[in-house]
């Protein structure tokens, strides 16, 4: 289970002044704001920027300043593979240490989708055992007990990040995880896929095809 909220994209203008820089072609701008305040690109705009994209990374250097910030609430063990992207990208996180004992365990703060009807039978009890402990712990405060709620705490517990990342880490993450075996990365890439003017910049991935 994955999840996106709040989902925001910033800087399509200052980026495009930036593309047009070196060739200073900045009166052929035709971009505009829609009336709900939206980025619109005007058509010499959207063709500049579509045959720098093509061009390659060296050429698109634009899109790393196009960001995205966005909510994302997914399981530890999704987590720890989005880690791996740490250059360019920013990301503050629901504290586990801190809050892990605030409120009662529930199935639903679990990914549990793809499981066996066995492994979920197991998975109730484990959810049953987490919230017996973390009763005493609210009882007692022993130390103890909150070190066994976190050793225990399985990899598909749920934790909400505000990340920021630019159009260049999104399509990164997109050519290196769009046939990942995780679920969950490919409802990433299908979100990456629905930001504003992404397809038209890189129309190509359609076809499989990775935008180098």
């Amino acid at each position: 289970m994955i999840k996106f909220n709040n989902t925001a994209v910033m800087n399509f203008e200052n980026a495009m002044r930036g593309a047009r820089n070196p060739l200073n072609s900045w009166a052929r701008s035709d971009s505009s704001y829609d009336e709900n305040g939206n980025f619109v690109f005007g058509l010499n705009d959207l063709d500049l920027a579509k045959r720098l994209c093509q061009a390659g990374n060296d050429h698109r250097k634009f899109i790393r300043q196009i960001f995205i910030s966005v909510d994302i609430t997914a399981p530890i063990y999704w987590w720890k593979e989005y880690d791996t992207y740490k250059v360019g990208t920013v990301a503050n996180s629901t504290s586990t240490m801190h809050k892990i004992h605030s409120k009662p365990f529930e199935l639903a703060d679990f990914s549990t989708d793809h499981m066996t009807d066995e492994a979920l039978d197991t998975m109730k009890v484990m959810v049953e055992s987490l919230e017996e402990i973390r009763l005493k712990y609210m009882e007692t405060k022993d130390k103890a007990l909150w070190y066994s709620l976190i050793q225990l705490l399985p990899e598909s517990y749920h934790q909400m990040r505000t990340c920021t990342m630019s159009y260049e880490n999104a399509i990164a993450m997109y050519n290196a995880r769009h046939n990942h075996k995780l679920e969950e990365w490919h409802t990433f890439c299908d979100w990456v896929c629905e930001l504003p003017y992404f397809m038209e910049l890189f129309p190509f991935i359609k076809d499989g095809k990775q935008a180098e």
